[in-house]
């Protein structure tokens, strides 16, 4: 990320969704890390949630880096990644974590993304199963192609095609992702598996990079748009973080 890019990652500020003693609900914005991962400088969720409310400092589980340092994961029962935005709920304490945590180990959480990908995305509707392992060729990644290393994981992303279409000729596709599992990286993993990989992904789309115009977008085109799930007060409830306006823009170019 360049300078101008991380300056103004700062000044933007994560929008409260919705609130109540137990929980935060907020629009993340791209840039900023869920919590600290021991290698970037970019400001974390966890920071500002401390700053919010101050009693969920030391709510939930420590984590550690891959070198070992703990990582303050205050209020953290899921995250995003440095580089896509959207909705992510965080908890104000022991219980709620406790609670939220098991509806998310038990898949019970719906979970809905927005991307922008490269290529044609031929099927209106699929399911990308394909277990998720690590990457031979770069310890930073997952991977769901063969040749991945360690333990499998099973890995389940259902996708609707929402566009399709060109820009300065050449494809694209519109899509909303629906993860059943929740596997570090299973969007952007699962993606690239199927030779569609998300727009704007330095990670795993660096092949593309280069060669393309990438909808003229700036960032990874990767959304979190909805979160329905149980609250501990009982109550059922729906979030949506709106598709940033870069987003939208983007998505429109295809469908000109």
């Amino acid at each position: 990320m360049n300078l101008e890019k991380e300056e103004k990652v700062f000044k933007i500020e994560p929008v409260i969704l919705y609130e109540d003693a137990d929980v935060v609900v907020i629009d993340k914005p791209y840039g900023w890390l869920t919590h600290a991962d021991g290698y970037n400088e970019a400001p974390t969720v966890v920071e500002w949630l401390c700053r919010h409310v101050p009693e969920a400092r030391g709510v939930g589980e420590p984590g550690y880096s891959p070198k070992g340092v703990s990582l303050d994961r205050s209020g953290i029962v899921h995250r995003l990644d440095r580089e896509t935005s959207g909705v992510l709920i965080l908890v104000k304490n022991q219980s709620a974590h406790q609670m939220l945590k098991q509806q998310f180990k038990d898949h019970k959480v719906y979970k809905e993304y927005r991307a922008l990908v490269y290529g044609r995305l031929n099927d209106r509707w699929g399911t990308i199963n394909r277990p998720i392992g690590r990457s031979a060729k770069d310890h930073r990644r997952r991977s769901a192609e063969r040749g991945a290393k360690g333990v499998l994981r099973e890995a389940i992303t259902d996708f609707e095609r929402i566009g399709v279409g060109e820009y300065q000729a050449e494809p694209f596709s519109y899509a909303k992702l629906i993860p059943k599992t929740g596997r570090t990286h299973q969007l952007r993993a699962h993606l690239r598996a199927i030779d569609r990989p998300i727009v704007g992904d330095t990670l795993y789309a660096a092949h593309k990079l280069e060669q393309s115009n990438n909808l003229a977008l700036e960032r990874l085109a990767l959304h979190a748009h909805i979160l329905e799930l149980e609250l501990p007060s009982g109550q059922t409830k729906r979030f949506i973080a709106p598709v940033p306006a870069d987003f939208e823009e983007a998505a429109e170019r295809i469908a000109e």
